[in-house]
């Protein structure tokens, strides 16, 4: 049985917001006061990601253990009431997070999920290392990629002036003939 009524259960969950939240605020303080900037929410993206790392080719999702139903965490319990809706809800926000992560590194992005249990102050620091860790290999990842595409795009430009050298010379011939 819930201990609020109906009504205060309703203001309770409609004060519960999904962007500016306090575990995306402590991760982004902690990243930015290492010397790393970003956006945030970048609505063209898909997900709009809660941090946008551009420099790295990287997003980061702070997923709160209750909404994305995080397995064997102590904050992720399936309430006692309504427990067909909420464990419905949660699977409907997980196949959505996969779609998301699918269609980001389908563009080329790295996705980094961070839960807010791992926000906590005995494990932020932790964390935050760990994240910079992360982001720091994205970047040389994508750094090696965007090498690789320039290398292409140069073959690519260098067969492509071979064929008109061949294509001018075949009609050079036919206007002498």
């Amino acid at each position: 049985m819930d201990i609020l009524s109906s009504e205060q259960r309703r203001r309770c969950m409609s004060s519960v917001h999904s962007e500016n939240t306090s575990p995306e605020r402590v991760l982004r303080s902690g990243l930015w006061h290492r010397g790393f900037r970003y956006r945030i929410n970048d609505k063209r993206l898909p997900g709009s990601p809660d941090i946008v790392l551009p420099k790295y080719r990287s997003v980061i999702f702070v997923h709160g253990c209750f909404w994305h139903g995080h397995k064997g965490c102590k904050y992720y319990t399936v309430p006692k009431t309504n427990t067909d809706f909420w464990v419905a809800k949660v699977a409907r926000n997980r196949e959505r997070d996969q779609k998301n992560w699918r269609q980001l590194e389908a563009k080329g992005w790295h996705v980094i999920v961070v839960w807010a249990c791992q926000l906590k102050k005995a494990n932020l620091d932790n964390a935050i290392v760990s994240i910079i860790a992360e982001l720091k290999t994205n970047r040389e990842k994508y750094e090696t990629e965007q090498d690789e595409r320039k290398k292409a795009r140069k073959r690519y430009l260098l067969s492509q002036k071979v064929i008109k050298e061949k294509e001018r010379a075949i009609l050079h011939e036919i206007k002498r003939s």
